[in-house]
Formats: C-alpha cells, sequence, structure tokens
C-alpha cells in the first residue's frame, strides 16, 4: 500500500466510531478538549463525562457551589448540547481520603457510563481521557481503543494530591493504547512509560479570534473609556500567573491600564492587583465576546512564573493572542519559544522592556500578524489527531 493511501485510510479510520471522553466540565470555558470534540463529533458521536476530580472539596463556598452544580447536573441526565455529542454528569462521593470511597466511587462512575453508554446505544466504543482521574474506569468500559490526551503535568498542581495523581496517571499510561501530548517536554516524560505517545500541539480557533482586527468588532463599554496604553491578559488567574509582573508593568505605565479578564481560582488573591489603580481585574468574560476585549488590548501577556506546571505547559492563549493580531510579551518556556511570534522574557524587568518595546513598534490588532497563525487552527490539528489515532488502530488491527 502506498503511504498517501495508508495514510488516508488511517484518517478514516476513526470517522464513524462512538467516543467515551472523560474531561473538564463541559460548560467551562472552551479549552482544547471541547475545541477537539467539537470537530470530532462531526464524524462521531462523543459521549462527554463532566469532570470526576482531582482532589478533595474544601468547605468554602466556591466548592460548595460546584457540589451542588454537579448535583444539578446528574438529575439533568443525559444532555445532547450539540449534535452528536452527549454531556453526562457522574455523582461521585466527595471524600477522596478513604480508599474504600474510592473503591465505591470506582464502580459507581463505571456503572453509570456504561449505563449512559447502553441508553446511547454506543457500539465498539473508544475512551478518550484528558485526566488521570479517570485511570480508575478507562480500559474497563469494554472499549476496544483507549486514549490518553495529556494536556498538563496535573501531578504538579498546587491544589491536587501530587502522589496520587502520578499513580493514576502511570495506571492510564500503562493502559492506553496511544498517548497524545500537547509539549514536548511532556512527550518526553509520558514516552518513558508509554512508547506509543505522539506529540499533538493546540491549535486556535483562528475564525473567531480574527475578528480583533475587523474595524466592525465592538469594544466592549468597560475598556473603551480607559487609558491607553491597555495591557491585556485573558484566562483563569491561577498561582502560575506572576502578579508581581503585572504590577511592574502597571507601575512601568502609570498612564495606561493593565486589564485582567478570567476567573480568579478559589485558592489565589489578588488583593496585590487591586491595590494598584490602574490595573482592572474584570472577572470572566463570555468566550464569543473575548474578540472585542482584544480589540482593545495594545499588547497582550503571557507572565507565567517558571516552574514544573509551567514548564509542561503549551499556553492555549498565546496562539489565541497571536490570531487576534495582538503583539504578545510572554515568559520565556519551552512551548513559547517554539511558537515563536512574540517577545520573550527571561526575568521581571525584561518583561517590562519587552512591552516597552511593543508599543514602540505596532500595537494593537493587526491582520497581518495574525496571519502568521492561521495554519495552526483547531482543524488541522484534529487531522495530525486522525492520522495518529487511526493508524495506531490499523496497527493494532481494531478499525474494522
Amino acid at each position: 500500500m502506498r503511504r498517501g493511501e495508508e495514510m488516508e485510510l488511517a484518517r478514516r479510520a476513526l470517522r464513524g466510531r462512538d467516543l467515551v471522553v472523560f474531561s473538564n466540565d463541559w460548560d467551562g470555558d472552551p479549552l482544547s478538549k471541547v475545541h477537539i470534540m467539537r470537530i470530532l463529533s462531526r464524524d462521531n458521536r462523543v459521549l462527554w463525562v463532566n469532570s470526576i476530580g482531582n482532589r478533595a472539596p474544601r468547605a468554602n463556598v466556591h466548592d460548595a457551589r460546584r457540589i451542588w452544580r454537579k448535583l444539578v447536573s446528574f438529575t439533568e441526565g443525559i444532555r445532547e448540547v450539540e449534535p452528536n455529542l452527549f454531556v453526562m454528569g457522574p455523582l461521585a462521593i466527595p471524600f477522596y481520603g478513604s480508599e474504600a470511597v474510592r473503591v465505591a466511587n470506582r464502580g459507581l462512575l463505571r456503572a453509570q457510563v456504561l449505563r449512559a453508554m447502553r441508553q446511547l446505544h454506543f457500539q465498539r466504543p473508544i475512551s478518550w481521557s484528558f485526566l488521570p482521574a479517570s485511570a480508575t474506569v478507562s480500559g474497563r468500559l469494554g472499549e476496544e481503543f483507549v486514549v490518553y490526551h495529556c494536556v498538563d503535568e496535573f501531578s504538579a498542581f498546587s491544589d491536587t494530591n501530587g502522589r496520587h495523581i502520578a499513580d493514576l496517571e502511570e495506571q492510564l499510561l500503562r493502559r492506553a493504547d496511544l498517548v497524545i501530548t500537547s509539549a514536548s517536554r511532556l512527550h518526553r516524560s509520558k514516552a518513558r512509560i508509554n512508547p506509543n505517545t505522539v506529540l499533538v500541539r493546540h491549535g486556535v480557533d483562528f475564525q473567531h479570534f480574527v475578528r480583533a482586527c475587523e474595524p466592525n468588532t465592538p469594544i466592549p463599554d468597560e475598556l473603551a473609556s480607559l487609558p491607553r496604553p491597555i495591557l491585556g491578559f485573558f484566562g483563569l488567574v491561577a498561582d502560575w500567573v506572576d502578579q508581581e509582573t503585572l504590577v511592574a508593568v502597571a507601575r512601568a505605565h502609570p498612564e495606561g491600564s493593565v486589564v485582567v479578564l478570567g476567573k480568579v481560582a478559589p485558592n489565589v488573591e489578588v488583593s496585590l492587583l487591586r491595590a494598584e489603580p490602574n490595573i482592572h481585574v474584570l472577572g470572566r468574560k463570555p468566550y464569543a465576546r473575548l474578540p472585542g476585549y482584544c480589540r482593545a488590548f495594545d499588547v497582550a501577556l503571557v507572565p507565567f512564573k517558571v516552574n514544573e506546571l509551567t514548564l509542561n505547559a503549551n499556553p492555549l492563549k498565546l496562539r489565541e493572542y497571536l490570531a487576534a493580531g495582538l503583539p504578545v510579551v510572554a515568559t520565556e518556556l519551552p512551548e513559547v519559544r517554539k511558537v515563536g511570534l512574540c517577545r520573550m522574557a527571561r526575568d521581571r524587568s525584561d518583561f517590562v522592556r519587552q512591552v516597552d518595546a511593543c508599543l514602540a513598534e505596532s500595537p494593537g490588532p493587526r491582520r497581518e500578524r495574525a496571519e502568521r497563525i492561521r495554519h495552526e487552527s483547531w482543524e488541522a490539528r484534529v487531522e495530525e489527531i486522525r492520522s495518529f489515532v487511526g493508524r495506531a488502530m490499523l496497527q493494532a488491527g481494531r478499525s474494522l
């Protein structure tokens, strides 16, 4: 068989299959997993299993609300949120410290997923996990093929039991027929356990973010009247975001504004940001409106701390900023270097200098800048994924 024919056969092998997907909650911000499964659902039926959690809940308002939302989601049963894309919210006992509870949760989750598969008449399913916590059931659902799609070094998150997550991930790595990683460092580390590991970096919703370059895209009122330059960040305000760098940028430009958009993680305090008169912490904004906010930015920021989590990360926002045509300043990290197309900073003072350089050159969205990232669309990335998964299925004799 010719190579071209083999590649086309591999791409077709995944089409028309039933996928059981373990991931974050569907109703959150559209992360890489959502983009990938939305495209795959054009040719496949997808059962999306909402997050089963990586940690025990805390006695606070945030976690109480999260538990309530999960109870509501469970009572709603299976929802078809988009054509071919079904979401279920599993019920679990929220006391992860007990081995007896873990065993009970494992049986409870498996029973719930199997019931949903029967309701949807799933045949010869493929399980596709984005979370190590699914190791308790992945490969035990009668699947024909198991994919682990690793987009973070989960054991490095500060609010999880790192040792327990690492153990779960190792189980999943050893059970998976194929491991897909989103960063070179992840690829190297996971391939040591499972040699059937490939690298597919993140893509970008280009057509969505390039709207920032269009003159008819409205700028939100809360940004329209802010003093310029506007130096912007969007994304989860988590403990890997270097708040002191944002403060340094704000103090270097007292005439302008630093805008921070996004949900603040429950374990993060932002009083440092709120203390600065020209830093505006505006909270989470709908994904649909992000191009309008980007249109108001003069420079976009990726101020990350350097640690094990970020060294393994592939910041999705970097490609989104670039697709919006914005000049970007980012902490120098391996995947940032790989993308290029932005100014990289070695430390806090260098970050300020790089922002100044962007302002001196061509601030604000530029279509010609956006075009440099067009080829990294999610559609292109999913074609890579189809090829890798299909090839692995063909080699395993599981595509017929």
